[in-house]
């Protein structure tokens, strides 16, 4: 099919929903740079073109890679732990009155505290390196997948099992046919969120006992009164959360076969 055809097909609104889409961050990277030039915006908020500079800068002295590798590391490592975690405990719970009534108590008493506050036992646990921030992030993601699996268990239709059980189907069927499926977009809405909340809980993390990380790189940045480095480590988490979100997206629409809900 020709252009033109996929034009015609498709409208022009189509073609143009992507650009709208950009429009608004370009305007306000504009108006950003505009300002900055000008010496409007104060000094520690350096505009674009400073922080593309710091960013070139960092790259050429073989900083911003590493960094970036470590904190994505200990991200994912954390993020995989934490959601399997949570995934496996709100299925048990969601499907035991008896595991739930244990549960629910000390995860309503757990989940308010910040995970960061778990750091020093960490650290005597695991000592001072990626693995103690990689706990953190588990700590931080297990709780939000833990409680949306739970809730989604809570809701399936339970016509579905009844029918399952009325043909004797096997509890792994039952598991894996009927009750994962009908959970799993409550499952994607809490990893969702959780994925947000593990770049929070990381940043912390990096800020207490990381020697690499780009939230060391933003700590040290402003100890140098380096803004430009600051926000390069700022926009560099930005984006890195952009594209897990996109990725996350992506995986969902895979799993749920095309929902875009």
């Amino acid at each position: 099919m020709s252009a033109s055809a996929s034009f015609q097909q498709r409208g022009p609104v189509a073609f143009l929903r992507p650009l709208g889409r950009c429009l608004v961050p370009v305007v306000l990277v504009i108006v950003w740079q505009a300002l900055g030039k000008s010496a409007i915006l104060p000094e520690y908020l350096s505009y674009p073109s400073q922080i593309g500079v710091a960013f070139k800068e960092l790259w050429d002295q073989g900083e911003l890679l590493p960094y970036t590798r470590d904190t994505l590391l200990r991200l994912f490592g954390g993020f995989f732990v934490g959601s399997i975690l949570g995934v496996a405990m709100g299925l048990i719970s969601g499907m035991s009155r008896q595991v739930n009534g244990f549960l629910d108590p000390l995860v309503a008493f757990v989940y308010p505290v910040p995970k960061i506050a778990f750091m020093p036992i960490a650290i005597m646990i695991f000592g001072i390196g990626s693995s103690t921030q990689a706990v953190i992030v588990a700590l931080s993601v297990s709780f939000p997948v833990f409680m949306a699996t739970q809730s989604a268990v809570k809701h399936i239709d339970k016509h579905l099992v009844w029918v399952a059980e009325n043909f004797e189907a096997p509890r792994s069927a039952i598991l894996f046919r009927v009750i994962l499926p009908s959970v799993m977009p409550g499952v994607f809405a809490g990893l969702r969120i959780a994925l947000a909340l593990s770049y929070i809980s990381l940043f912390a993390a990096e800020l207490v006992g990381a020697h690499t990380g780009l939230g060391l790189l933003i700590s040290e940045g402003q100890d140098a009164d380096r803004f430009d480095i600051m926000l390069t480590g700022v926009v560099s988490y930005g984006f890195l959360g952009f594209i897990s979100d996109r990725i996350l997206l992506k995986i969902r629409s895979r799993v749920l076969k095309g929902d875009q809900s």
